[in-house]
C-alpha cells in the first residue's frame, strides 16, 4: 500500500534537511526528496554568522560541521574607500565565532543527519514533475527517478525547500510580493594560498562601482566574490573569454587603493576551481504558503548574498513552519490561518534584512555625505558595533540608524 506521508519535501540541501529533521523530532512523517546525489557542490555564500551557530548547535550538527576542519572567524575588515573599519562581530546568544563551510561538506552532514531521524525516508535523484491536486489543494507530488521509472507519492504538505529556481513554487503558482532586481554581477573564485593580514577574517571592500567579500572557507581555500555592475561590458566579454585573468585583472583596476594589499595578495594565491558567475538576479520574495503546499529557502525568498543570511534564514524558516505545523493538528481545515501565521513569522523575522539586501544590491556609489559617515563610524567603536549587529541580529536596523544620528548629533556640537 502507498504510503501516506505528513509531509513530501522537495530538495535536500539545508532548508529542506533542516525541516525534515525538525519536522521529524516534532513526531511527524517525512518524504525527503533531492533531485541530485549528495555531496555536491553548489554556488552559494555559505557563511554563518555566530548567531546562526546556535541554531546548529541546537540541531546536534555544528561539531560534526567543524570537524570538518573548517576555520572558524569572528573578525571583519571592512574598506569603504577612505573609510577602514576593523573589528569583531559582537557574541550573539552565547556564541562567538562565525562559520563559512563549503556546501559539499555543509550538505552532506545535514542530509546524513536527516536521514538517520526516525521518520525520515530519503530519496534520491528523484525530479519532481508536477503536484498532484485534489481540486485547489495540492495533495502529493510525481516525479521521475535516475533509471527512468515514474512514481508519485502522497502527503498531507508538500514542501518546495527547491531553492532559487523552484520548481514546486512554479507549479503551484505562488505569487511573488517583492521583486527588486540587482545591479550587479557576481564572480567567485576558490584560492589556496591567499594570505591574510592580521587575524583569520572576512574581508569586505566597495570602491566605487566594484565590491569585493572574501571569506576563510572549508579545505584551506578562500571564497572571493567580485562585483562589478552589469552595464560593463567590457568586463563581461573579458569575463567570458579568459574568467580567471578577468578576475585578477578586475581585482587589480578596481580595489588598487586597499589598504590591507588585497590586490597583492589575490596575486600570490592560486585558483583551485573554475570561476563562477552570476549575471544579475532578483531579490525576490514570495507567498510562502497556500493549500496543501509551502516553501523554505531561497524558494521562498531569494536576498543578494553578499549580506550573508540565506542559510541563516533556511534553518531559522525551517524551525518557523514546523513549529506552526506542530502546534496545529487540523491542517486541512487550517491553511489560510498557517499561511497567516507562517507569512507573518517570516515577515517579523527577516523582512529588515531583506530590505538591507535591497539596499546593497543596487550600484550606488558613496556620495560626500556617505563617505564622511562612514569616516565617523570607522572612529566610532560603538556604531561600528551596532552596524555589525545587523547582520547577526544582536543589533537591529533601526538601532544602527539611531547610532548614526546620535554621532552625527555630537560630531555637530564638538
Amino acid at each position: 500500500m502507498q504510503k501516506n506521508y505528513d509531509l513530501i519535501i522537495v530538495g535536500a540541501r539545508v532548508a529542506g534537511s533542516s525541516l525534515a529533521y525538525e519536522c521529524a523530532k516534532a513526531g511527524l512523517e517525512v518524504l525527503l526528496l533531492e533531485k541530485g546525489r549528495l555531496p555536491s557542490d553548489i554556488l552559494s555564500t555559505h557563511n554563518f554568522f555566530n548567531n546562526a551557530l546556535s541554531l546548529l548547535r541546537d540541531m546536534g550538527v555544528l561539531e560534526k560541521l567543524l570537524q570538518t576542519g573548517t576555520p572558524t572567524y569572528k573578525r571583519v575588515f571592512i574598506q569603504f574607500e577612505d573609510a577602514v573599519m576593523d573589528g569583531d562581530f559582537p557574541e550573539s546568544k552565547g556564541e562567538t565565532e562565525c562559520l563559512c563551510i563549503r556546501r559539499t561538506h555543509l550538505d552532506r552532514i545535514l542530509f546524513e543527519h536527516a536521514a538517520a531521524h526516525q521518520g525520515v525516508t530519503a530519496i534520491q535523484q528523484f525530479r519532481v514533475t508536477d503536484v498532484i491536486l485534489d481540486r485547489d489543494t495540492v495533495t502529493g507530488v510525481c516525479g521521475v527517478h535516475k533509471d527512468g521509472r515514474t512514481e508519485h507519492f502522497a502527503g498531507r504538505l508538500v514542501v518546495g525547500a527547491d531553492g532559487r529556481h523552484s520548481t514546486v513554487r512554479s507549479l503551484v503558482k505562488s505569487e511573488r510580493k517583492i521583486c527588486v532586481p540587482t545591479d550587479f554581477a557576481s564572480y567567485v573564485a576558490y584560492a589556496a594560498d591567499y594570505r591574510q593580514e592580521g587575524d583569520r577574517c572576512v574581508e569586505f571592500y566597495k570602491f566605487g562601482e566594484y565590491i569585493a567579500i572574501i571569506f576563510p572557507t572549508s579545505d584551506g581555500l578562500y571564497v572571493i566574490g567580485l562585483m562589478v555592475p552589469l552595464g560593463r561590458d567590457d568586463w563581461m566579454e573579458r569575463f567570458k573569454r579568459d574568467p580567471e585573468t578577468a578576475f585578477r585583472d578586475l581585482a587589480d583596476a578596481g580595489f588598487a587603493d586597499t589598504v590591507s594589499s588585497f590586490p597583492q595578495r589575490l596575486r600570490e594565491s592560486r585558483f583551485v576551481l573554475p570561476v563562477r558567475g552570476v549575471l544579475g538576479y532578483d531579490n525576490d520574495w514570495f507567498q510562502g504558503m497556500g493549500k496543501g503546499w509551502a516553501l523554505v529557502g531561497d524558494a521562498h525568498s531569494f536576498k543578494d548574498p553578499a549580506i550573508g543570511q540565506g542559510l541563516h534564514d533556511a534553518i531559522w524558516g525551517s524551525m518557523a513552519l514546523t513549529k506552526i505545523l506542530a502546534g496545529n493538528g487540523s491542517w486541512e481545515s487550517s491553511w489560510d490561518t498557517m499561511a497567516e501565521a507562517y507569512e507573518g513569522a517570516l515577515q517579523s523575522k527577516m523582512i529588515s534584512r531583506f530590505g538591507l539586501a535591497c539596499q546593497l544590491t543596487k550600484n550606488r556609489p558613496f556620495t560626500e555625505e556617505q563617505k564622511a559617515v562612514n569616516r565617523l563610524i570607522a572612529g566610532d567603536k560603538e556604531t561600528f558595533d551596532t552596524y555589525l549587529g545587523m547582520f547577526n541580529y544582536a543589533s537591529e536596523p533601526a538601532d544602527f540608524e539611531q547610532a548614526v544620528f546620535r554621532l552625527l548629533q555630537g560630531n555637530a556640537q564638538n
